[in-house]
């Protein structure tokens, strides 16, 4: 009887990945990690901590590093990466798109056509462009923020009553100052609570009161954005409670439509963005100072039903990081 010896089976060496791949792989991770993050947040109707709120007003440029994070998830040849990837850029491009109403919905006969201005003067740096915009365009209502002692003074001194004989002027120095000038009869009302000053004003336009107001609530800077949400949060309270008249609320938000604090605002239903009813809801106003394509828009004119938005125009004003919102507006009511 003999016996058979079988031979021992061969097994193959694993193939170990390059380390260019892993090292391409773990920077790809890196990237992903970060941007799905603040698209989480976004998803999750949240604003969450520093960097988030921060990083969020520049949502549309996420596709970048989130586009490389694919890159060198495919250099590296990891297919949980790739995959991860295209989840992340499917979903930033979703909410890229345009947020809030497409239009307002007026009724009743026209009662009056007018221009609303705002702009951010940055300390009253920009006032002597501001009064030169203002004299060529001519708005009706014209909301001014950081208006310093010096911007006050120049309007009082350029843009005299004959001009604009109604106005309600806040006189602070630096950022805190603001001031709303109009040529309509103007009452002024209850300011909302803030740092930066915010008034407010009943105007009547075409026989009807409008209740208007400044707003510039503090920005959401690193590790401090509880005055950013409680002052943001004291204007979604107003919208709410100045439903069922015309409302228009103009002025530097210090956030945008991917920010879930002025989301909810404009879900109060009672007011619409300007730039959006006129298909610029990612048109940047902030920085203009500087040369960077990280630019974003959080400069506003909302308004309630009562209005018809006929066009939105950003304008450069020399000396302020800020673009000025020129809006033409029709009043309708019956």
């Amino acid at each position: 009887m003999s016996t058979t010896t079988m031979p021992d089976r061969v097994v193959a060496p694993a193939r170990r990945r390059h380390p260019w791949r892993v090292v391409s792989s773990l920077a790809g991770a890196l990237l992903l990690a970060g941007v799905s993050a603040v698209v989480g947040c976004r998803a999750a109707d949240s604003d969450g901590v520093t960097p988030v709120p921060q990083a969020l007003a520049f949502l549309p440029w996420l596709l970048v590093p989130g586009g490389a994070g694919l890159a060198l998830a495919a250099f590296g040849r990891w297919r949980t990466g790739v995959v991860w990837g295209i989840a992340v850029l499917a979903v930033t491009g979703w909410y890229t798109q345009p947020y809030g109403d497409a239009t307002t919905r007026p009724s009743g006969a026209i009662l009056a056509e007018f221009q609303v201005l705002t702009a951010n003067t940055e300390f009253g740096w920009a006032t002597d462009d501001l009064i030169a915009t203002v004299r060529r365009e001519k708005p009706d209502l014209v909301f001014v923020q950081e208006c310093s002692f010096r911007c006050a003074d120049a309007l009082a001194a350029e843009l005299p009553a004959s001009v604009y004989p109604f106005r309600d002027v806040v006189r602070e120095d630096g950022s805190a100052g603001s001031a709303i000038l109009s040529r309509f009869p103007l009452e002024p009302a209850e300011r909302i609570a803030s740092v930066m000053a915010m008034p407010g004003a009943v105007v009547t336009i075409g026989g009807r009161d409008v209740r208007i107001q400044l707003a510039h609530p503090s920005p959401p800077l690193p590790r401090d954005e509880a005055k950013w949400r409680q002052e943001t949060g004291r204007l979604r309270e107003f919208a709410r409670s100045a439903r069922g008249g015309p409302v228009i609320v103009a002025g530097d938000f210090n956030a945008g439509q991917d920010h879930a604090l002025f989301r909810s605002l404009l879900d109060t239903g009672a007011l619409h963005d300007s730039a959006r009813l006129t298909g610029q809801a990612r048109t940047w106003s902030w920085p203009a100072d500087r040369t960077t394509p990280l630019r974003t828009q959080i400069d506003h004119v909302l308004v309630s039903d009562d209005f018809k938005v006929g066009s939105a125009r950003f304008l450069t004003l020399r000396g302020t990081d800020h673009r000025a919102l020129l809006v033409r507006l029709g009043l309708y009511g019956g």
